[in-house]
């Protein structure tokens, strides 16, 4: 195994190594510390990271206003004051010569008021930021503003190029480096473009390369490419190290920091971490925020994918093939489908899914009427945590606050499912990002007899290399 020697990356020397940023309260200030205090650089999340009372308990992120508009500012104000609390938690740990980067979703609610807020709260304590979920064209030039490194997160050479030639050869001096997200291995919301099939992965190296030659093209061959996705053992990524094709590189742990004592999240999640299988982590596109993301098959994914699976298509008016009529809602007003289409909605009914939802696509899905009631009241409750949502049909952008669409009910609130199991919520019945090699705790012998080790423990075995 070649040696793992520190690289510079933002103006320091540093381990080769990153802690991925998992929104929601999950990487938070003590794993971005505790990770930083051990050589890398340490990732707190700015997606709704919690904040504290009087007596250090977490400030649960409820929402009292009238109208989304005011939920939002609500959502926006918890934003600022979380992501605050978690750096000044995260430098008192790490000391005033680590590194510590924020992680920061362009296309979630708020954003740049977001970024703005945090840094100006917490300047000193923050050395660079990752942002992703989107084109952010604006990142460079906010972060010249407060003097730290910005590192966007891109899943192709394309788009890394479409970003610079727009605005980051202007604030080229700030650049710290580019983190690859590959699009099939890494956990959360992913880059699939769409040229790309979500089913026919392609290898990291050659897309990698093909962002390092785009670089150098701009005259940042020295620049570190993190690499995020996939990695878990660095000898199975020896021929990437040092290797003068692929310049500096540096390496993102996203999934295993989450198998840690410092982790938040709740003993029954690192439990379901031990236990996961070959292809319990899929790709799917139920995402409110129309991104393909990686996670755990369970009962919510399940349920999405069955809600999906009962659905015909409608049209108001008898034309085509849909000449049988059928009675929606409380008023069972007339719509009109196929035949066979009527056969498979009366089949569900029979079944308990008697509640018939409409989608922006002119179909209808059936549900039972208390899951229906959940989508119905989750979507009222919307506080726009996203800039637009297809679940609630919030937008930012807009005069009215709306993307000019109906509510999806295919999809789900984000907002709420991360927070519940953030805070110890089901494993089962919410959200569970996890990164294609979650299943190997379940095989790696450093996990043996359910062993959690300390974040210092995870970083000195990563550098063992295997």
């Amino acid at each position: 195994m070649k040696a793992i020697n520190a690289i510079r990356m933002g103006g320091a020397e540093v381990l080769p190594l990153v802690e991925g940023g998992k929104g929601v309260a999950v990487s938070n200030g003590v794993t971005a510390g505790s990770w930083s205090a051990a050589g890398g650089v340490g990732t707190l999340s700015a997606v709704n990271a919690d904040s504290y009372d009087e007596n250090g308990e977490v400030i649960r992120q409820i929402y009292h206003g009238r109208t989304r508009r005011e939920r939002h500012e609500e959502l926006v104000e918890y934003a600022i004051r979380g992501s605050i609390a978690q750096a000044e938690r995260a430098r008192d740990l790490a000391g005033p010569r680590a590194r510590i980067h924020a992680n920061v979703l362009w296309e979630m609610g708020g954003a740049e008021r977001v970024l703005r807020g945090m840094l100006e709260g917490a300047k000193g304590l923050i050395n660079g930021i990752t942002c992703g979920a989107g084109m952010p064209y604006k990142l460079a030039e906010i972060a010249r503003e407060f003097s730290v490194h910005y590192y966007p997160i891109v899943s192709s050479g394309r788009a890394f190029s479409a970003l610079w030639k727009r605005s980051y050869s202007k604030v080229g001096e700030w650049l710290g480096g580019v983190v690859y997200e590959d699009p099939w291995l890494a956990g959360g919301h992913n880059g699939l473009s769409n040229s790309e099939d979500p089913r026919k992965p392609e290898p990291p190296f050659g897309r990698v390369l093909a962002l390092r030659q785009q670089m150098r093209a701009f005259g940042l061959g020295d620049t570190p490419i993190i690499m995020a996705g996939g990695v878990w053992w660095l000898e199975e990524w020896e021929d990437w190290i040092d290797n003068p094709e692929l310049g500096p590189i540096a390496f993102q742990f996203g999934t295993r920091p989450l198998l840690t004592q410092e982790s938040p999240i709740g003993d029954e999640w690192k439990a379901r971490l031990m236990q996961l299988e070959p292809g319990d982590v899929s790709l799917q596109n139920f995402s409110p925020t129309g991104f393909y993301s990686s996670a755990v098959r369970n009962d919510f994914l399940r349920q999405l994918e069955g809600r999906s699976e009962r659905q015909i298509a409608y049209s108001p008016e008898a034309v085509g093939d849909h000449t049988a009529e059928f009675l929606v809602g409380q008023r069972r007003r007339p719509v009109f489908v196929t035949p066979h289409d009527r056969e498979r909605a009366e089949t569900w009914e029979a079944a308990g899914f008697t509640e018939a939802l409409r989608t922006p696509d002119s179909t209808l899905v059936f549900e039972t009427p208390e899951v229906s009631r959940e989508v119905l009241k989750d979507q009222a409750d919307c506080m726009g945590c996203l800039s637009q949502c297809r679940f609630s049909n919030w937008s930012q952008h807009s005069p009215d606050l709306t993307n000019g669409k109906k509510a999806d009910p295919r999809s789900f609130c984000i907002q709420k499912s991360l927070q519940n199991i953030a805070h110890g919520g089901s494993t089962e019945h919410n959200l569970m990002f996890a990164g294609h090699n979650a299943p190997r705790f379940k095989s790696d012998p450093f996990y043996s007899n359910g062993f959690v080790p300390t974040v210092k423990q995870l970083v000195e075995r990563i550098m063992t290399g295997r």
